[in-house]
């Protein structure tokens, strides 16, 4: 497997984990997303969106970081990403999407240039910050009262593995984490697979 991605992209963090939950080999190819390595021919001829990651796996390529993920959790199902009740992964995954689908792509790097495009001074920052901040909060909303240390109880589901690389992304705009979600991470970084995955820790990291 080649794993396309860049050490602060949150898509790829999360593959990164899933990649390490499951106990997977795979090689690195790094793509500055700054300098726009991301758009060069050759890798828009595996990923047409000019996005990572995009995985490189039995003689195809696959993108999008969820759609990578469950194709991970389907093709190696130890252990699994998602409970057996269909209830409970229906909210395991309503709560990934959360991030996946309406936090994360309204303050990525394409969208925060626009933004800075637009406006003056830390607009963006600040669009950052109020978008990681209210989604965050209703992360914390979706599974207030619900036993830990992980999102959804005593196993690691993708609700973590989409939560995790959210919180560092938090960080870096200064956007508040709820209580509820700094103990799933602090669970989840005990574990090997989450720390290796880390941004600081990958080859590439500035």
């Amino acid at each position: 497997m080649k794993l396309h991605g860049y050490f602060r992209s949150s898509a790829a963090f999360r593959v990164r984990i899933a990649l390490n939950l499951k106990g997977l080999t795979y090689e690195n190819i790094f793509h500055h997303l700054v300098k726009g390595e991301q758009k060069a021919t050759d890798y828009l001829s595996l990923n047409p969106q000019g996005l990572v990651p995009a995985l490189e796996v039995e003689g195809d390529v696959l993108t999008q970081s969820l759609a990578i993920c469950e194709y991970l959790d389907e093709r190696y199902p130890d252990p699994p990403f998602l409970p057996a009740d269909p209830m409970a992964r229906a909210k395991v995954r309503a709560f990934a999407q959360v991030i996946a689908c309406d936090i994360h792509p309204v303050q990525n790097l394409k969208i925060l240039k626009r933004v800075k495009s637009l406006a003056d001074g830390d607009a963006a920052k600040v669009w950052a910050r109020d978008t990681i901040a209210e989604g965050l909060a209703a992360c914390a909303a979706l599974i207030a009262g619900k036993p830990g240390p992980y999102c959804f109880g005593a196993a690691v589901t993708l609700a973590d593995i989409l939560l995790i690389p959210q919180i560092a992304n938090a960080r870096r705009f200064d956007a508040p984490v709820p209580a509820r979600l700094l103990e799933v991470e602090h669970a989840c970084l005990a574990l090997d697979a989450f720390r290796r995955a880390l941004p600081e820790n990958q080859p590439d990291a500035e």
